[in-house]
């Protein structure tokens, strides 16, 4: 090959390279969300201080001219928010206000307070809060992060209270919203939502196991005879899943504190601890576990996947949420966010998202059932109607919101971080009690130990101490803002939850000369 060719090749090669390099330069950053942006982060230490920056592009608006991009922080799983959005984004109403995305932000519970507040001081303030339950947003309404329904200062919202008109005062005892002491309406339900459990009949006949009627037979020494090979009971960890938090707290607000903690620890022992409530449903649905404790819309979603499957509400030890939606202090758009919420209220447009087969939760705007879709789902309607017969106990909102946080922390150190040393010990005492190696009183006196509070040193006076009602609603606050306290308090108590579980373990050898 000549010199004059190889100058030539030469030549060719830079030309190329100077060409990809001004397409590079020239190549414009995305204006859309990344496509990753719904999808759920991936959970850090509860309690721990979260990242609460927004994700980069997340908050940024749109170019000019390309409309409004609503931001929602929610609890809400992928199914409800990939529905929402594609009915949303077709309506009369997206078009009116002009908007042309909405971009979910599926945030852990615990993160919300400090994410809502660094977006809304970085003037990338969160639109709308949706789903969740009660005691978050009653929590984030406390730090005065959601926008009162005020009619004087926001003329646009009208439209919000034109569909509150619509809805029931209250369900089955639950207010369907929240009116605070400034007299304005601050969280509207938009959706109802019961709590259980689901079962498996198939898997419940198959190891001849009683069918459970009430929460204290999840704790049944009979679901236990399989243990720890195979475990029959599922329930999710609570740092993972504000509907099984609700479930715990139901169960404390139904039995009492002391009896209350007994019953969640046995049932933690007989149980698969899942990291979601979806889990625990799938779990059901697919027949790895027998009972699994559920909000109602995964349970009617496991009997639409699975004849075998039951949804049961335990008779007069349940309630009733109106499961919220609000517009948040700091919004952008505080006009189209209130268009957002109204078109969620609405019985044409989000109350339908309820009924599909694949979501099947219970609206709150009874005048969706008077639709064509409506008409389609009776079983629904028989549903939110044997919610509201079922009756159940009157729950303290307030007392939630007081000790929920040390409800939530003192479970996870004491009966999921600990849950390795506690489930062994419990198959150890029932298989000794049906082995006749341990008379009834003896069993019960083990179990009185294994279920037992723990005893701790208390970081705020130094004093050894319980884990009573009175302490969880004194160090709860302490727990959420102070990292040092959390960390050093879950330490101590899942250390002394493992002690307490072994030394149960040799109580029992020593009755049974094991």
């Amino acid at each position: 090959m000549n010199s004059k060719v190889l100058l030539v090749l030469a030549v060719l090669v830079l030309v190329a390279l100077g060409v990809a390099l001004v397409v590079l330069q020239q190549k414009a950053p995305p204006s859309a969300p990344p496509a990753n942006q719904t999808q759920q982060p991936s959970p850090g230490p509860v309690n721990q201080t979260p990242s609460t920056k927004p994700p980069a592009n997340q908050t940024q608006q749109p170019p000019a001219g390309e409309g409004i991009t609503l931001y929602v922080i929610t609890r809400h799983e992928q199914t409800i928010q990939d529905l929402t959005r594609t009915m949303f984004l077709s309506s009369s109403v997206a078009k009116k206000y002009n908007i042309k995305n909405i971009v979910f932000l599926p945030i852990n519970a615990e993160q919300w307070p400090d994410y809502i507040k660094n977006a809304a001081q970085k003037g990338q303030g969160i639109d709308v809060a949706w789903g969740g339950g009660p005691t978050l947003f009653n929590l984030i309404d406390d730090m005065g992060l959601i926008e009162p329904i005020d009619l004087d200062k926001h003329p646009e919202f009208k439209i919000v209270m034109d569909e509150v008109a619509k809805l029931p005062k209250t369900i089955a005892g639950a207010e369907t919203y929240k009116v605070g002491s400034d007299g304005k309406i601050h969280w509207i339900g938009a959706s109802v939502s019961s709590f259980g459990f689901t079962v498996n009949r198939d898997l419940l006949n198959r190891y001849k196991l009683p069918m459970p009627q009430r929460w204290a037979d999840l704790g049944n020494p009979a679901y236990a005879v399989t243990l720890p090979a195979l475990q029959l009971v599922g329930i999710a960890d609570p740092t993972m899943s504000t509907s099984n938090t609700r479930i715990f707290e139901i169960i404390l607000q139904a039995y009492g504190w002391d009896k209350g903690w007994r019953t969640l620890t046995l049932i933690a022992a007989n149980s698969k601890i899942f990291s979601g409530s979806s889990d625990v449903r799938d779990a059901v649905i697919r027949g790895d576990i027998a009972i699994g404790t559920t909000i109602d819309f995964y349970g009617y979603t496991a009997q639409q996947q699975n004849p075998s499957c039951l949804y049961i509400i335990p008779p007069g030890e349940s309630i009733v949420n109106a499961d919220p939606i609000a517009i948040l202090k700091g919004s952008r758009h505080p006009e189209a966010a209130a268009a957002f919420v109204a078109w969620v209220l609405n019985e044409t447009g989000g109350q339908l998202v309820w009924l599909d087969p694949n979501i099947n939760r219970l609206p709150i705007n009874p005048r969706v059932f008077d639709t064509p879709q409506g008409a389609r789902r009776p079983d629904l309607k028989k549903a939110l109607e044997d919610v509201i017969n079922a009756g159940g106990i009157a729950f303290n909102e307030s007392l939630s919101s007081a000790w929920v946080t040390a409800v939530v922390d003192y479970f996870k150190a004491t009966l999921v971080n600990a849950h390795d040393d506690l489930q062994p010990v419990w198959a150890q005492i029932v298989k000794a009690y049906r082995d006749k190696k341990i008379t009834e009183a003896q069993f019960q006196q083990l179990v009185t130990q294994l279920t037992d509070f723990v005893t701790f040193t208390d970081p705020l006076t130094g004093q050894q101490t319980t884990f009573t009602l009175d302490y969880a609603i004194k160090i709860s606050p302490k727990l959420a803002s102070d990292p040092s306290i959390y960390q050093r308090l879950m330490n101590d108590w899942t250390s002394a939850a493992r002690a307490k579980y072994l030394k149960v373990q040799s109580l029992l050898k020593q009755m049974t000369g094991g």
